[in-house]
């Protein structure tokens, strides 16, 4: 019995997250709730080849900072980050 509820304590530290780029494409990661999301943007881009720099993630359309946690974000079992290219340049005087 004292295994299965230190199983479950240390499953509810632990959540799926779901890295979707702009072609639909999909990674999923194991996260604790404490961990830097940083460490998930680094392993997303050294798995697809892509520079950190060039891309940006985005969690219900707002930028995440690297130094967030899923716990801060009070993100849950499941939820999607989007990962998008940066774009630079571009104004709207030039239209």
């Amino acid at each position: 019995m004292a295994d299965e509820e230190a199983k479950v304590k240390t499953e509810g530290n632990v959540i799926n997250l779901v890295v979707k780029d702009q072609t639909g494409n999909e990674v999923h990661f194991k996260v604790k709730m404490k961990t830097r999301l940083e460490k998930v943007f680094n392993a997303y881009c050294n798995k697809k080849g892509v520079d950190p720099g060039s891309v940006r993630f985005l969690f219900d359309g707002q930028r995440i900072a690297n130094e967030s946690t899923p716990e801060q974000l009070d993100m849950q079992d499941g939820d999607v980050l989007d990962c998008v290219i940066e774009q630079v340049g571009g104004c709207c005087c030039c239209a």
